[in-house]
């Protein structure tokens, strides 16, 4: 298999897709070209995004639909549940907690942070929200090697700083700013301000 880091981001975010796909096929087995009509591309590129994995399918068979979604499951990953600690908890972080679809997903949150004195002790969906200065024994505690940032703009380097300092790998940023971090240290961010400002070049009269 190819090293993760080699492998394109949008090859990534199709792989998500195909297993959606996957996970809603009835069938025994699924054909590259019915992947690529309910994933809005062509049947080479699934097979070329594939390829990245490994070989996979029988010429005039398709794919066997459960060992391919088992094995990309495996090896994005994606198999086994992961633990995510979430740091802030605003309306944005409050939102995110309540999101049902990490679970679903077999994201699980495991605690919540935020340097709010009228926040700490209170409860956020059965979580106890936690002063800021108890991550790096949670983290350490759980094992956690992803993380959310849910914090102003102004505070979210220092708080990337002391989560890759605990051991975090993996870094979902929803502030507004680049962050800087390690090479070994992976970070997405959604920028929400961004995306509207989007959307409002293509609705302009």
């Amino acid at each position: 298999m190819a090293e993760h880091k080699q492998i394109p981001d949008p090859t990534l975010l199709r792989m998500c897709r195909y297993l959606r796909i996957l996970e809603r096929h009835d069938d025994a087995t699924i054909s590259s070209a019915a992947i690529a009509e309910v994933a809005g591309v062509n049947a080479a590129q699934v097979r070329k995004d594939l390829s990245f994995f490994g070989e996979f399918g029988q010429p005039g068979v398709g794919y066997h639909t459960k060992e391919l979604l088992a094995s990309l499951k495996r090896m994005m990953g994606l198999d086994e549940e992961m633990e995510v600690v979430v740091v802030g908890a605003g309306a944005l972080g409050s939102a995110l907690i309540n999101y049902p679809g990490f679970d679903n997903r077999g994201f699980r949150i495991v605690a919540v942070f935020d340097n709010n004195p009228a926040k700490v002790g209170h409860r956020l969906r059965g979580y106890e929200i936690m002063a800021f200065d108890r991550l790096k024994d949670t983290i350490a505690e759980h094992n956690v090697s992803l993380a959310i940032i849910a914090v102003p703009r102004t505070a979210a380097q220092a708080v990337a700083d002391a989560l890759i300092e605990a051991g975090v790998k993996g870094i979902l940023n929803f502030a507004p700013v680049t962050l800087k971090v390690p090479d070994d240290v992976v970070v997405r961010s959604v920028d929400l301000t961004l995306q509207l400002e989007t959307l409002a070049y293509y609705v302009r009269d």
